[in-house]
C-alpha cells in the first residue's frame, strides 16, 4: 500500500489509457467479452499494455473492466471470475517484468451492469459479495491498488469501496463518469461526488470517461473545491465519441491531450492518464508535456469557488437526437402524470419500460385539459431518479408570450432537452371548461421561436438571454387526416420552422405513412426529417370500435377488428393487440424512424412486451 501511496507523494503519476478502444481496432467486436481475451487471447491484451508502458505508463490497469459475476454472466462465464481477473493480473505483472520498468497494475473494477437498490433489483449486499469476489482475485493474484471506475450510482460505488475495504488492505482509486451538463446519470453534481467518495474511505478520488480533458479539468476544480485535501485521479475520453463511417470516432487529438495534462497537474490531478478512445500516442504527449513543463508549488494550485468556474459546458445533442441521427430504430413511450403528489407508481411503470428497451420517456401535458401534475415535475422526476431521458409535452394552450419563454428557460435549467411541441386539448373537454384558454403562437409558431431564438442565443423580442439553449423539438403530424391539403401545408409550416423530428397520432395501417410521405412529396419535395409513428395497443373489441368508430383520424382495418373480436376473453383481447401491434411496427419500419407508444389504461406491462419484442 505504501508503494503507490509514496509515489503519489513524490508527484503526478501517469496511467495507461484505453483498453477497449485499443481491442476494438484490433479487430475485436464489441459483442466479445473482453474481458475473456485474457484467457483466449493474451497475446492481444500483453501487446497494449506494451505500448502504454513503452509510452510512459507508470501505471497499467488491468483488462478487467467487465470481469465481475453480473456481467460475465452474459456471456456464460459466471463461474470463471476469480480465473480472468487473476489472469488479468499475472498478464500485466509478466509485460511488466519484460519491460524492467518499475510500473504498477490498478486492479480494474467496473459497474455491475444491473441496478442496485434503490433504483434496480439487486440488493445492496448482493451487489457488495459480487465486488469482493471480484477484488479478492485481484489482490491475490498481486494487484498493486484497486481502481473503481466509470461508476454513475453513488449508491453502488460506495458499496464497491465497502468491498474493497473487506477484501484487501490495498488502497482504493473511485472515481465516477458524468453526462454533459456536468452531472452523472442519476443527477449528482462533482460537489456531491467529491464528498461522498472521501467519506467512504477511498484514498484517491476522481473522474473518468466522460467527456473531452476541457469537462473533466473543470470537474475537477470544482471536486477540489469540495475536498481541497484529497487525492485526485483523472482520466478523460478523447471528447465525445463521433459515429464516422460505421465506427466510433473520437476527435482529440494526442497533442491536445498533452496540453490539458499539464492543465490537469496545475489544478490538484495527482493521477493522469486517458479513457476511451486514447491510445498510446495520447500518453506519450502527455508524459512530454508534463515532463517539459515547470511543476507548479502547491502553495499555487488555485482552488476556486464553484460559482468562479465560468467556462460552460459545450452542450451535445441527447441520446434521443443521436439516436435517431444514427438511423437507430428509436422507442418512445408515453407516460400521464399522477393526478395527485404520489409518483410512485409512475416511477415503477417508468422503470419497467426502460428495463424493456424504451429509448425516451414522453410526459404529457394535462393531457384531456384535466387537471395533474406538472409535467415538468414528472420529466425531472423520471431523469433524476431513472437516468432515462425523457421528452416535455409543451402546448401552447393557455400561455401568452411571457408564460411560454419563462417556461421554456425554466425548463431547460432543470436539464429537459427534448420539447414535443402541440397546441394542446381545449379546456372545454376537460375539468374546468371555464378556465383560459388563450394562446399567442400556434405550434409553428412556438417552434420557430425555439429554434430560431431561443436554441440561438435570443429571445422573443431579439434580446439576447446569454447562453443559447439547446432544445431539440418534435412536433405533432397526423398520417391519415379528415383534410390532406390542410394537414400538408400545416407539416410544411412546423418543417421551414425547424422542427427536428414528428409523433404521428396512432396508426393501425402501414399504408397511411407512405401516402402521406408521398403527397407531400409531390408538393414540397422529399421529407427529410424523422417520423416516430403512434402506436395505440388495442385491448378489446370494445375499445377498438369506440376508436375506429369515435375518435378523428383513427381508421382500424376490418381485419383487425374481427381479429381482436374473436379473441373473446380479456387477456386474449390483449394478447391480440400486442400482435396487431407488433405485426404494424415490422410493416412500417420501411419508412418510420421509430415508435410513439401510447399505453391505454396504465397497462405499461403490454407496452413492455411490444417492446421487447421489436426492440
Amino acid at each position: 500500500m505504501s508503494n503507490f501511496l509514496e509515489r503519489l507523494e513524490q508527484g503526478t503519476l501517469l496511467i495507461d489509457g484505453a483498453m477497449g478502444t485499443m481491442l476494438h481496432a484490433r479487430g475485436i467486436g464489441f459483442d466479445q467479452c473482453f474481458d475473456q481475451l485474457n484467457l483466449n487471447q493474451p497475446s492481444s491484451v500483453a501487446d497494449i499494455h506494451r505500448e502504454y508502458i513503452e509510452a510512459g505508463a507508470q501505471v497499467i490497469i488491468t483488462n478487467t473492466f467487465g470481469a465481475n459475476r453480473f456481467k460475465l454472466g452474459k456471456h456464460g462465464l459466471q463461474e470463471q471470475v476469480a480465473e480472468i481477473n487473476r489472469a488479468g493480473v499475472e498478464l500485466a505483472r509478466r509485460v511488466i517484468a519484460a519491460s524492467y520498468k518499475d510500473v504498477l497494475i490498478a486492479g480494474d473494477v467496473g459497474p455491475l451492469g444491473v441496478r442496485i437498490a434503490p433504483f434496480g433489483r439487486v440488493k445492496p449486499e448482493e451487489a457488495r459479495a459480487a465486488f469482493v469476489e471480484q477484488m479478492r482475485a485481484l489482490k491475490e493474484a498481486g494487484a498493486d491498488l484497486i481502481l473503481i471506475e466509470t461508476m454513475s450510482d453513488l449508491y453502488e460505488i460506495q458499496e464497491a469501496i465497502r468491498a474493497a475495504r473487506e477484501s484487501s488492505t490495498l488502497p482504493v482509486a473511485a472515481t465516477v463518469t458524468f453526462t454533459r451538463d456536468d452531472r452523472t446519470l442519476l443527477g449528482d453534481d462533482p460537489i456531491m461526488v467529491a464528498r461522498t467518495l472521501a467519506q467512504a474511505g477511498a484514498e484517491v478520488i476522481g473522474v473518468n470517461c466522460s467527456g473531452g480533458p476541457s469537462q473533466l479539468l473543470r470537474i475537477l476544480k470544482q471536486m477540489k473545491q469540495a475536498v481541497p485535501e484529497g487525492k485526485f485521479w483523472v482520466k478523460p475520453n478523447a471528447g465525445w465519441p463521433e459515429q464516422v463511417g460505421g465506427r466510433i470516432m473520437y476527435p482529440a487529438d494526442p497533442e491536445y491531450f498533452g496540453e490539458y495534462a499539464v492543465s490537469l497537474r496545475e489544478s490538484g490531478a495527482n493521477v493522469i492518464g486517458g479513457c476511451c478512445g486514447t491510445t498510446p500516442q495520447h500518453i506519450a504527449a502527455m508524459k512530454r508535456a508534463l515532463e517539459t513543463a515547470p511543476v507548479p508549488s502547491v502553495d499555487l494550485i488555485t482552488i476556486l469557488p464553484v460559482d468562479e468556474l465560468t467556462e460552460e459546458p459545450v452542450e451535445q445533442p441527447t441520446q434521443f437526437a443521436q439516436k435517431l441521427a444514427e438511423g437507430k430504430f428509436t422507442i418512445s413511450v408515453e407516460m400521464d402524470p399522477p393526478r395527485g403528489l404520489s409518483t410512485h407508481k409512475l416511477i415503477a411503470g417508468a422503470s419497467l419500460l426502460q428495463d424493456a428497451g424504451a429509448d425516451v420517456i414522453n410526459v404529457a401535458d394535462s393531457p384531456m385539459a384535466r387537471m395533474r401534475m406538472s409535467a415538468w415535475a414528472v420529466c425531472d422526476v423520471i431523469q433524476r431518479k431513472l437516468g432515462v431521458e425523457v421528452t416535455l409535452h409543451f402546448p401552447t394552450r393557455g400561455r401568452n408570450l411571457l408564460r411560454v419563454q419563462g417556461d421554456l428557460l425554466a425548463a431547460h435549467a432543470i436539464g429537459l432537452r427534448n420539447i414535443f411541441v402541440v397546441m394542446g386539448d381545449p379546456t372545454s373537454i376537460g375539468d374546468y371548461p371555464e378556465a383560459m384558454d388563450n394562446y399567442d403562437l400556434v405550434p409553428s409558431g412556438l417552434i420557430k421561436l425555439i429554434k430560431q431564438g431561443f436554441n440561438q442565443g435570443l429571445d422573443h423580442s431579439g434580446t439576447s438571454i446569454g447562453q443559447p439553449t439547446n432544445f431539440f423539438v418534435g412536433a405533432a403530424l397526423n398520417l391519415c387526416p379528415p383534410d390532406l391539403e390542410n394537414e400538408i401545408r400545416n407539416l410544411h409550416r412546423k418543417m421551414n420552422a425547424g422542427a427536428d423530428f414528428f409523433l404521428t397520432q396512432p396508426i393501425y395501417r402501414p399504408e397511411d405513412g407512405l401516402n402521406l410521405l408521398n403527397a407531400y412529396e409531390a408538393r414540397h419535395g422529399k421529407f427529410e426529417k424523422p417520423i416516430l409513428a403512434g402506436i395505440l395497443p388495442l385491448v378489446n373489441a370494445k375499445h377498438a370500435n369506440f376508436l375506429h368508430n369515435e375518435v378523428p383520424g383513427v381508421f382500424i382495418p376490418e381485419a383487425a377488428r374481427k381479429r381482436i373480436e374473436a379473441a373473446g376473453g380479456a387477456e386474449n383481447g390483449v394478447k391480440v393487440g400486442v400482435e396487431l401491434s407488433v405485426e404494424l411496427i415490422r410493416q412500417i419500419k420501411s419508412w418510420a424512424h421509430g415508435i410513439y407508444i401510447m399505453p391505454q389504461f396504465h397497462r405499461y406491462d403490454i407496452v413492455a412486451e411490444i417492446v421487447e419484442a421489436v426492440k
